[in-house]
């Protein structure tokens, strides 16, 4: 499909546990369905088997679509340098405005959740931080304007 998919080992964990979880679970429960299904009878005109092949099928879909994205993976090395934003970086920002201080991870769009404070390197503020060092200023141009950030420490 496209290119490598940077994930932490946490991140690639994740992935390979769904992936175990569609391939075992979720087929069996769905095999289960189907042959319940199929015991009523006439499946031409049975809406639980065909609701049945239709999950089978996107199960089947998602399996494919985990399978290449995990084969594409390249997992972040904790060596990567400390001193500039990358993905990876843990960020301490002061939002100049505000001067409220906010702490996040820059990480690949399958790792991000806003709720961890996880943000995508293809977001705005994401990919708006990525290069920028300690102490400098970055103003990132979002929809509803332009936020500007100082950014007080870089960690891993």
């Amino acid at each position: 499909m496209s290119g490598d998919i940077y994930l932490t080992q946490e991140g690639y964990e994740r992935l390979v546990n769904e992936l175990e979880r569609l391939k075992t679970v979720k087929r069996r429960t769905i095999s289960k369905a189907i042959g319940e299904a199929r015991a009523h009878g006439d499946i031409s005109e049975n809406a639980e088997y065909d609701a049945a092949k239709d999950a089978q099928g996107h199960n089947e879909k998602q399996i494919v679509e985990l399978e290449d994205k995990l084969a594409r993976v390249r997992i972040l090395d904790k060596n990567i340098p400390k001193d500039e934003v990358l993905i990876g970086a843990t960020v301490k920002l002061k939002d100049m405005d505000t001067l409220e201080e906010l702490e996040y991870t820059l990480v690949s769009e399958l790792e991000a959740d806003y709720n961890q404070n996880k943000i995508s390197i293809s977001s705005p503020v994401g990919g708006g931080l990525l290069g920028h060092r300690e102490n400098e200023v970055v103003e990132i141009k979002i929809p509803a304007g332009i936020l500007k950030y100082k950014v007080m420490k870089i960690s891993r």
